[in-house]
């Protein structure tokens, strides 16, 4: 027997650059306000949190395995059929499971240049190749998806918005690039923000999913819910997409005490309006403070913003992270998106927000 010999991973694992996620210390002695990951700054509702802590009596037994009070809600929150709702450990996992049932070895998935790291991790993990598509101002292009496709294309990956950039795709758009795919394509539109967009000329994907065979729509309670802890997110998917997900997934995938918290989340409107105003006010506040301080900020539509910093020495995106750490504001840095000049804020409670523009000011004065 060969002893020099060692398990070999399936291929394309090997090419995956681990995921980072956002900071959570600083080196500041004073408060501390984490920016980094995009959480709501209002935390869960009050009405999900006592649900959680009513479930630590029947942790003993195992959860509903298709999450069925839970897709129950979904589905008359917004008027679904919950028999094409699929539940999981965070959209992550909704979207580890589209690309292990559709990707394989060989075949390519195409992602917008700045899109989720997630994309990238799921194709390569199922041999796939990754094939990023240029983007036009930090936006997705519809012309420029189109033009990355090849008859090895399986999947299209679409955030919209988009994290990290903030920017999205009115749903014509969406519409024009799904009108252009051949059917054996799917096109995942991960909506994790869409609670938080105002804007006229977005939707979801809902009436999409709806009309189509080849459509998903991934959202999660991790934002405007506060339940990112928890892991929990959720697909709208046709019939035949439902299906197979369901024959991939975990039999206990999600468990009772998330179900009982999404439940009670859906259920609290008026708590989750007020996290709405929040992002709403606070968003447009920090983007015209921060462009008053003289750097560019791009038009956002989810719960945070994209800061430019110049390419020069001790005024760039490095410099101002170490900066803000050290006074204990932790933003996220992006060269793992192909964004080093750049840092993300999440929207943070209103002392976070003005103690982050006090400290750019403060380090943009030297």
């Amino acid at each position: 027997m060969n002893k020099t010999l060692t398990p070999r991973p399936g291929p394309g694992i090997l090419d995956i650059a681990k995921y980072v996620p956002g900071d959570s210390g600083a080196s500041a002695s004073g408060p501390i306000y984490k920016l980094s990951s995009n959480e709501t700054p209002l935390g869960a509702s009050p009405k999900a949190i006592s649900a959680f802590k009513s479930a630590a009596g029947t942790l003993n037994l195992y959860p509903d395995g298709g999450a069925s009070r839970l897709r129950e809600a979904i589905a008359a929150f917004y008027g679904l059929n919950p028999d094409h709702i699929v539940c999981g450990s965070g959209s992550d996992e909704i979207l580890s499971l589209l690309a292990q049932a559709y990707l394989r070895a060989g075949d390519e998935a195409v992602i917008s240049r700045h899109g989720f790291l997630m994309y990238e991790i799921c194709a390569r993990a199922n041999g796939a190749r990754p094939v990023f598509a240029a983007e036009t101002d930090l936006t997705a292009s519809v012309d420029h998806l189109l033009e990355a496709l090849s008859d090895k294309t399986r999947m299209v990956f679409l955030a919209n918005p988009n994290n990290p950039t903030g920017t999205y795709l009115p749903f014509d758009e969406v519409r024009r690039l799904h009108g252009a795919l051949p059917d054996d394509v799917v096109l995942v539109l991960d909506a994790a923000y869409a609670e938080y967009v105002r804007r006229n000329d977005y939707e979801a994907g809902i009436e999409l999913v709806a009309n189509t065979a080849n459509v998903v729509m991934t959202r999660t309670f991790s934002k405007i819910y506060g339940l990112a802890g928890l892991r929990l997110g959720w697909a709208y998917c046709p019939e035949n997409i439902a299906a197979v997900l369901n024959r991939v997934r975990g039999p206990f995938n999600v468990s009772a005490p998330a179900i009982a918290a999404g439940v009670a989340a859906l259920e609290d409107r008026g708590f989750t309006e007020q996290a709405v105003e929040h992002n709403a006010r606070w968003l447009d506040w920090l983007r015209s403070e921060i462009t008053a301080l003289g750097l560019r900020v791009t038009p956002s539509a989810g719960n945070f913003l994209l800061i430019h910093f110049p390419d020069e020495p001790g005024r760039g995106a490095a410099d101002a992270d170490a900066f803000l750490s050290a006074r204990g504001l932790i933003l996220r840095r992006l060269e793992n998106y192909r964004l080093p000049h750049c840092l993300r804020t999440s929207v943070g409670t209103d002392a976070a927000n003005h103690a982050l523009v006090d400290a750019l000011r403060a380090f943009l004065a030297g």
